[in-house]
């Protein structure tokens, strides 16, 4: 992936390094997943934003964390 400078307001930015702090996030990655979570939202208008963001998290997870699905009908 390319690197480029853009300039952001100093406030976001501080809140991104607080909230890529809490999420196990570079700053630049924080910035990322919101600009993804921002364009999903506009894509899909009929999803909530919540949803759209916790799906994109999942997404970025090893799948060897995942745990099965086990219906409540097979227990």
């Amino acid at each position: 992936m390319a690197t480029t400078s853009i300039r952001i307001d100093s406030s976001l930015y501080e809140q991104a390094k607080q909230d890529a702090f809490a999420e196990h996030r570079t700053i630049s990655g924080q910035l990322e997943f919101w600009a993804k979570v921002g364009r999903a939202a506009l894509d899909n208008p009929d999803l909530p934003v919540s949803f759209i963001a916790e799906s994109l998290a999942s997404l970025a997870e090893s799948r060897s964390d995942a745990m099965p699905f086990i219906p409540m009908s097979a227990k």
